[in-house]
């Protein structure tokens, strides 16, 4: 270790001859910035800095295996929420197509109406109209088993309506329900005025 003489210390005390150096108290200063112990400090703050740098990095990597693990969980719980929607789906279209009214178009107004009274009542007037023909056309653009006026406006119950039965029935009885109640209102008002 070194020692070093700090210039202008004043003494304290008396000074004899050839003592002076001696009695005189010598203010000493240890050289704790020496080269080794410099480089010594340097290095552990160095690694100070450095176990930080390591624990934040390590800190970052876990955060980000979890998000990437967070983000893995969500795609797959969405992948099966989109797989059960498709089953879903393939089983309603699957029994859409078991219970799809099949047969002439009278029978398959009977199966849509369900009720025979009112289905009684929307025979009534589609005899009157078309004669249950699906493609029947007046000069005044009416079309179908229900003569929709114009015909297109069946296309809100199905793109098939030129030739479906089973779409004009549909659009039909909502037709008559959203106007006259029902199919049996409609068919009271026709028969005070011959239309509906």
């Amino acid at each position: 270790m070194a020692f070093t003489v700090v210039p202008g210390q004043k003494s304290s005390g008396s000074v004899t001859a050839g003592s002076e150096m001696a009695a005189q108290p010598i203010a000493l200063q240890t050289a704790a910035d020496s080269p080794a112990e410099q480089k010594a400090s340097i290095d552990a703050q160095t690694s100070a800095a450095n176990d930080r740098a390591r624990a934040h990095a390590k800190a970052e990597a876990r955060k980000k295996a979890e998000a990437r693990a967070e983000a893995r969980q969500k795609a797959a719980a969405k992948a099966e929420r989109d797989r059960e929607r498709k089953l879903a789906a393939s089983r309603s279209a699957e029994r859409s197509k078991a219970k799809a009214p099949s047969g002439s178009p009278k029978q398959i107004a009977r199966q849509i109406i369900g009720n025979e009274s009112q289905f009684q009542c929307f025979s009534n007037i589609v005899e009157k109209e078309s004669g249950w023909d699906v493609h029947a056309q007046n000069p005044s653009g009416a079309y179908g088993l229900v003569q929709a006026l114009p015909g297109s406006k069946m296309a809100s119950a199905g793109p098939d309506w030129r030739n479906s039965a089973a779409t004009q029935v549909k659009w039909g009885v909502g037709y008559m329900k959203d106007r006259y109640g029902s199919p049996c209102g409609a068919w009271s008002f026709w028969q005070s005025n011959n239309w509906y």
